[in-house]
């Protein structure tokens, strides 16, 4: 090998070695991606919402169960969220949840909801129809490729009709009744805060857990906690399916409570079995 030669090899190997060395640079320098990286995400759930709880008429005249006086049970309805990661660690979101039910059944007792008497045996008509919108932003304190625990601050919006109505009827025991109708609205801005976290199971972007839980002491208007936790099952890079369990709108309020137009009240309680894609 000549002197030239030799020259030349020698260039080649410190050539190499220098690309070798920005190539590893380079990769330390740049971070792993999470396997939830994403800048806009979309939830969409499917589930069957338990309500439970009670409604109370104008000048507190008494309460109304859901159950046992309107007859309401489960029933299925979707929700939907829109998360904006805008930077690696902040989150803007939105959350929409129409909550819609109707019942007829027979009363077993007598009560008074919004001034109007329904007595016991008529034959009524319920509906509760609440859209629950609930922007929010969150913080992911701590971030890693597996996931992240991060707080969330959200301002709940629950806008709240109920109706109950009879047409008139004779009822069982030959007494002729009149039609009688009654509702009430309510609109209750509820802001809450809690911890929300999402973790990898595996070295795998394949199986994760998440959930969060969310709430605020509303001093003399009792206090108000939703709870919500999901396994998912990673099928692409922007597809995934989720199944879980929430306890969403748990409210226990007190002897002053918000009022369906500043005279009724209400309370509820729903339990969701959630199914769910995510999007990103």
């Amino acid at each position: 090998m000549t002197a030239r030669e030799s020259h030349v090899a020698m260039s080649k190997v410190v050539a190499i070695a220098a690309l070798f060395a920005a190539s590893c640079s380079h990769a330390a320098e740049t971070p792993k991606e999470d396997f939830d990286a994403y800048r806009l995400r979309i939830d969409a759930g499917w589930f069957y919402s338990d309500p439970t709880g009670t409604i109370h008429g104008a000048n507190d005249s008494g309460s109304i169960d859901l159950n046992k006086d309107l007859g309401f049970n489960s029933y299925p309805t979707f929700s939907g969220k829109v998360d904006w990661k805008f930077t690696r660690k902040n989150h803007l979101y939105v959350t929409i949840i129409p909550l819609d039910t109707s019942r007829q059944t027979i009363l077993n007792r007598t009560f008074t909801f919004q001034g109007q008497t329904f007595d016991a045996g008529l034959t009524t008509s319920s509906s509760l129809n609440t859209l629950a919108v609930a922007p929010g932003y969150e913080y992911d304190f701590i971030r890693r490729k597996r996931g992240h625990i991060g707080v969330a601050l959200q301002m709940d919006l629950f806008n709240t009709t109920a109706k109950i109505s009879a047409a008139a009827q004779v009822t069982g025991d030959g007494a002729h009744h009149d039609a009688v109708s009654a509702s009430g609205s309510l609109l209750a801005p509820i802001p809450v805060a809690g911890p929300d976290f999402r973790l990898y199971l595996t070295n795998s972007p394949r199986v994760f857990v998440d959930g969060n839980v969310l709430g605020m002491y509303l001093f003399g208007y009792g206090n108000f906690i939703s709870a919500a936790g999901n396994v998912g099952v990673t099928l692409s890079k922007h597809f995934a399916i989720l199944a879980g369990y929430q306890l969403g709108c748990q409210q226990r309020p007190r002897s002053h409570r918000p009022s369906f137009d500043s005279e009724g009240r209400t309370g509820r309680t729903s339990d969701f079995f959630l199914r769910g894609v995510s999007f990103r």
